[in-house]
C-alpha cells in the first residue's frame, strides 16, 4: 500500500512536472514577448500565422489545441492590436479566416532571436532540447488520441 501512496507524491506526478515546466517557460518567453507587445498565447498564434499566412480559425485551433471559445476573444484583442484581418469566408459566412497585417509581418523580425535566447536559458544542449521536444510531442499525440475517443 505504501508503494501505492508513493505515487501520489507531487514529486511523481507527470502532469505536475509538464505544469510546473510550462509555467517556467512562459515566464522566460514574458520579458522577451512584453518588447514585441504581445502575449504567449498570442505569439503562438503569430508562430502559425507566419508559418501559414492565413487560415480558419478552425485550423488554427487544431494546430494550437484551442476550441474557438478560447481562440476568437484573443483573435479579437489581436485585431485591435491591428496584427491580424479576421474576415468571413465569401462561400460559407460560418467559416473566419485570420491573416496577418503588415504590422504583424514585421514582428516576425524582431521574433527572429527568441527562440536562440530561451535555448541559451535552458543550460541543455541542443540535442538534449529536440530529444525533449519529440518525446513531449509523441506523448502530446498520444493523449490527444485518447481524448478524441
Amino acid at each position: 500500500m505504501e508503494q501505492l501512496y508513493k505515487q501520489l507524491q507531487l514529486e511523481n506526478q507527470l502532469c505536475f512536472s509538464i505544469y510546473a515546466t510550462s509555467r517556467e517557460i512562459t515566464k522566460v518567453y514574458k520579458p522577451l514577448l512584453d518588447k514585441l507587445g504581445v502575449t504567449y498565447p498570442q505569439y503562438l498564434a503569430l508562430l502559425v500565422l507566419w508559418e501559414h499566412e492565413t487560415l480558419s480559425v478552425k485550423k488554427m485551433g487544431e494546430l494550437l489545441y484551442l476550441d474557438s471559445g478560447t481562440l476568437t476573444p484573443m483573435l479579437k484583442r489581436m485585431q485591435d492590436q491591428e496584427l491580424v484581418i479576421r474576415q468571413r469566408s465569401h462561400e460559407d459566412e460560418r467559416v473566419v479566416f485570420i491573416s496577418l497585417t503588415e504590422k504583424g509581418k514585421k514582428l516576425r523580425d524582431k521574433a527572429c532571436h527568441i527562440p536562440e535566447e530561451v535555448f541559451s536559458m535552458t543550460n541543455k544542449s541542443q540535442r538534449e532540447l529536440e530529444k525533449l521536444k519529440e518525446t513531449l510531442q509523441e506523448l502530446l499525440q498520444s493523449l490527444h488520441t485518447y481524448n478524441q475517443k
